[in-house]
């Protein structure tokens, strides 16, 4: 090795030997130059570089410690490496670009981080010292950030070493301050794992906001939802639509709804209690004191003349009566005006192809109940929200047979069809629904009348809470009603943690019957949902070591993990006691609570103890449950996912297997991942039925809304789930499964996808637990139903400041084919049978032979002469054709679509809202749902969606002759029975 001359540095390492300072100092300059290349050659006398800086009357011990730190990092001793660099002071600069300077400031960081985390989560803090030259160097790295203007990496630092004032500082200092606000609210919501630390950076970020110029308030917002700070929502919704600006005023509005997508009904609730009678005399509201949880101290504050109570869900206004923007915004936010454009978008463009289910029904016996439940609820999710019972009312004979548990099932497929309709959900049900002093109906119909009733209004209930109650009370002896009616109020009455509920359900556990128990256990769960209620909790547990039914055991297992929904640390308590019980259904209980707690998280720690407990277990259902609860872990994660289970989907044990499959329809729901199809497509064809039936329901999971141009095989699975239910030759469970399947993919008119994450990137809370309650169909099938609620409808409605939809378009920048709908199936063409050949015998063979031979010479040429000239007219005919036929015109790149639209997930990041050049969403993210528009030519009159129908309307009944003469413009035609115009009025009830 040659460097400047020099093949060697012996004689410069021979200068430490020295006695006179001066030269040692002259060596460690030239080997410190020479150390890169040399460093073999003066490791042999790393000691005496050692022994010069620990003498402290050596002026140059610094740069002895630079050179030793150089020397021990090429012989990859990195922790001696980094304590020699912190002994070279100013020496060790930060700012030069060299590999060993990157790596040990990598090395300084990591071991900061370290050493800040663990001074985090100790007690006594003053246990964990850090070294104030570590810190240094850490700080230096910070000013390097600044000065390259990496403000993302200076926020990732301080993330990692949990130091608020630099997130502040580097946010601050930014070029763009917003920008970097909306990037550390994304990292503190996704990647951060401790939820403490996640709260205090959050809180950090709400103050950030409020010191802006022009606050963003709507990630301020989103931010105080998950601080569950109602008080400051209020706050903000109230200075926002009291501002003369249109511009506030529909933020205003565009808050309220995301709060409707974002947050629960209680928290929607307590801001709607915090608003004032009017804007022009605002009342304080009346805070109360803190509670530990909703249902141990009710902060519900009495009735006051000046503070009204929130609008009931169906109430009528009328048509003439004044909107001011206080009493839209409470219209928005108990979301009325919400569910009603989405009941009218998915009413309208229903495109759900009966032709599927009339084979399903033609193709199965309908000996088999299982498979005629079957039906009936593919039929429930392909028409989820749209309102259509089309094809029960052609099939009413039909659906008679159903009969016990598949009526109660079958009439709770109705509250999934008519989800969100809520003024109409009483009279739908009425036939159902028990009559107070009226004979005894079937207990099955009543019992699923209450369940489709909360379906109907779920996490909308407030208004059929009471009824709901009423009715439970009033079937005492009959637990198939109770069953009906608690499944009814879990579902409506959701996370509110209202008292009342909860103990009338709770009454309903304690009469120890099975059935009524188990629904009750459940409710409970969906009622005190993510509150971490120690008496609930107490309560719960208590009773499930004192029952001997295991469905009520099971029901408060899976309610255990409700009550435990995003707790994270909080719940590691009771997941360490449920892990360590003898009874394996509370195991299996802990595995969905590992599940909640951490959703969304990917924390390592509840991925390792799910791991742990799927390949030691010695319960099939506890190591099932465990490897399902993967995918609600990393429910934001799905290809990490795919990764963590691909060794599970070749276990040797079915049910691991089924967890593995059932884990990716969960965390890569709506995605179309391919990877996920390469591991499900093998177990759809698996040798034990119900891993096929979880292989099917999974591929329809992550298959929904693909079409062919994004994934060329969903028409292969699609013709993979008609083939499972035509086999004659396929087990019954696995057929039941297909037909789940079938209604998932083309589930809600084949408008709406399953969305673990809302708009905003925050886990949405009911779509998440809807999952969840349905993986329980393993053990009680009308659990299925529960997967209404993670559907969400794909489409963006814009609205300007009259909540009107204005006429407008926007551009989707890919091929039409790309994200249209699944062509509809053809009917089977009949083929008439052939006609027999009639027999001939050999003698009337011979004689027709001799005939016909006798007439061949004769007709032979005028047979020539025919062949030519009908040949010579077959090849005009297509001389003709081939003039007359026009070439087909190219697919365009793009694709306009009017307000409002369907858009999928995938078809997001391909709009842009540039094409009209009045209408700007106030969103310039997430431009998904209802999106309110700024009208930026407010002087022009404008043209509503409901005008412009009713003039076309107009325009066509005028000229019904010409309309008849002449064909209609090609255009995508409208569902069957569906109206042509929006008549939904967002203003009304």
């Amino acid at each position: 090795m040659v460097a400047n001359g020099l093949s060697s540095v012996g004689g410069i390492v021979a200068l430490l030997e020295e006695s006179q300072p001066e030269i040692q100092e002259f060596a460690l300059q030239k080997l410190n130059s020479l150390v890169d290349n040399f460093w073999h050659e003066i490791a042999d006398s790393i000691q005496r570089i050692e022994i010069l800086y620990e003498d402290e009357k050596f002026r140059s011990r610094q740069l002895a410690a630079l050179v030793a730190s150089k020397v021990y990092y090429q012989l990859e001793q990195y922790p001696d490496s980094v304590q020699y660099a912190l002994g070279a002071g100013k020496l060790f600069d930060v700012s030069v670009p060299s590999q060993y300077v990157e790596t040990i400031v990598a090395k300084c960081i990591d071991e900061y981080i370290q050493l800040r985390q663990k001074q985090a989560t100790s007690t006594d803090k003053s246990e964990v010292k850090i070294d104030p030259r570590l810190e240094s160097v850490v700080l230096s790295m910070f000013e390097r950030c600044y000065h390259d203007k990496k403000f993302k990496h200076a926020v990732g630092i301080a993330f990692e070493t949990r130091s608020l004032d630099k997130i502040e500082e580097a946010i601050t200092r930014a070029d763009d301050p917003a920008e970097m606000l909306s990037y550390a609210q994304s990292v503190a919501m996704d990647f951060l794992g401790h939820r403490e630390f996640r709260r205090q950076v959050l809180q950090l970020l709400v103050q950030i906001h409020n010191k802006q110029s022009s606050p963003d308030y709507l990630h301020a917002v989103e931010i105080l939802v998950f601080l569950e700070d109602p008080k400051s929502v209020a706050d903000i919704l109230l200075s926002l639509i009291s501002s003369t600006e249109d511009a506030k005023l529909l933020v205003g509005y565009q808050i309220g709804f995301d709060l409707v997508n974002n947050a629960t009904q209680e928290f929607r609730n307590e801001v709607l209690k915090q608003l004032p009678a009017s804007l022009t005399r605002p009342v304080a509201a009346p805070v109360a004191a803190p509670a530990e949880s909703a249902m141990d101290v009710d902060t519900t504050p009495p009735p006051r003349p000046d503070t009204p109570a929130p609008i009931p869900e169906n109430a009528v206004v009328p048509a003439d009566a004044p909107k001011d923007p206080l009493q839209n915004l409470r219209l928005i936010l108990a979301g009325t005006t919400s569910i009603g454009l989405f009941l009218d978008f998915l009413f309208r463009n229903n495109r759900t192809d009966l032709l599927i289910l009339k084979n399903m029904k033609t193709t199965l016996e309908s000996r088999s109940s299982v498979l005629h439940s079957g039906i009936v609820i593919a039929n429930a999710l392909m028409h989820s929200g749209t309102t259509s019972d089309q094809f029960l009312r052609d099939n009413l004979e039909w659906l008679a047979k159903a009969t016990n548990w598949s009526k109660f099932s079958a009439i709770a497929g109705l509250g999934g069809i008519n989800k969100g309709h809520l003024s109409e959900a009483m009279r739908l049900l009425s036939p159902y629904l028990p009559q107070p002093g009226a004979g005894s109906g079937s207990p099955y119909a009543e019992g699923g009348s209450l369940f489709a009733l909360g379906l109907i209004n779920a996490n909308h209930g407030q208004d059929v809470t009471d009824y709901l109650l009423t009715a439970l009370a009033g079937a005492a002896g009959n637990e198939i009603v109770q069953h009906g009616a608690c499944l009814g109020l879990g579902v409506a009455a959701m996370a509110t943690g209202n008292p009342k509920v909860y103990d009338d359900v709770r009454d309903v556990m304690y009469l120890d019957l099975a059935v009524a128990g188990e629904a009750a256990a459940l409710a409970m769960g969906l009622l005190m949902l993510g509150s971490a209620s120690e008496k609930a909790i107490s309560e719960m547990v208590a009773y499930a070591h004192d029952t001997q039914h295991e469905k009520i055991i099971r029901g408060l297992a899976i309610g255990l993990a409700l009550v435990m929904y995003g707790r994270e640390e909080a719940a590691d308590v009771l997941i360490d006691r449920l892990m360590g019980d003898k009874d394996a259904i509370l195991r299996y209980g802990a595995m969905y609570t590992i599940g909640l707690a951490y959703v969304g998280t990917a924390n390592n720690g509840a991925i390792r103890k799910l791991l742990h407990a799927a390949v030691s277990e010695v319960s099939d259902d506890v190591r099932r449950a465990a490897v399902m609860a993967l995918g609600f872990v990393l429910i934001r994660r799905p290809q990490q996912c795919v990764k963590m289970v691909t060794l599970l989907t070749e276990s040797y044990n079915p049910h691991v297997r089924y967890g593995a499959a059932m884990a990716l329809g969960i965390s890569c729901a709506g995605t179309g991942l391919r990877e996920a199809l390469q591991l499900l497509e093998p177990l759809a064809s698996d040798v034990v039925d119900f891993v096929r039936q979880g292989a099917l329901i999974a591929l329809s999971m992550v298959l929904i809304q693909a079409t062919k141009a994004q994934e060329p095989k969903v028409e292969q699975i699609r013709a993979l789930f008609d083939e499972k239910i035509s086999d004659k030759h396929e087990e019954t469970m696995c057929k039941f499964g297909a037909l789940i399947a079938s209604g998932i993919i083309d589930a809600g008119g084949r408008n709406v996808t399953i969305s673990a994450l809302s708009q905003s990137g925050h886990s949405n809370m009911s779509a998440i637990v809807g999952l969840l309650v349905f993986t329980q169909y393993w053990y009680w099938y009308p659990l299925v139903h529960f997967i209404n609620l993670s559907f969400t409808p794909t489409c963006v409605i814009g609205l300007d400041k009259s909540l009107k939809l204005p006429v407008m378009q926007f551009k989707s920048n890919a091929r039409p084919s790309t994200f249209a709908y699944p062509a509809a199936r053809e009917a089977p063409t009949t083929v008439a049978p052939e006609k027999v050949k009639t027999a001939v015998l050999s003698v009337a063979r011979r004689k027709e032979l001799r005939d016909k031979k006798s007439h061949d010479k004769k007709d032979a040429m005028e047979i020539e002469r025919q062949a030519s000239e009908k040949k010579e007219d077959t090849e005009k005919k297509e001389e003709k054709k081939e003039e007359e036929k026009e070439p087909s015109p190219p697919e365009p790149e793009f694709e306009l679509k009017s307000n409002p639209a369907r858009v999928t997930q995938a078809q997001l990041r391909h709009l842009s809202f540039d094409v009209d050049p009045r209408w700007r969403p106030v969103k310039t993210a997430n431009v998904w749902g209802i999106v309110m528009l700024q009208d930026r030519q407010p002087e022009q009159p404008v043209t509503y969606v409901n005008d412009a129908a009713a003039a076309a309307a107009a325009a066509s009944a005028a000229a019904p002759a010409a309309a008849a003469a002449a064909p209609a413009a090609s255009s995508e035609a409208p569902a069957s029975g569906a109206p042509a115009a929006f008549t939904f009025d967002p203003t009304q009830e």
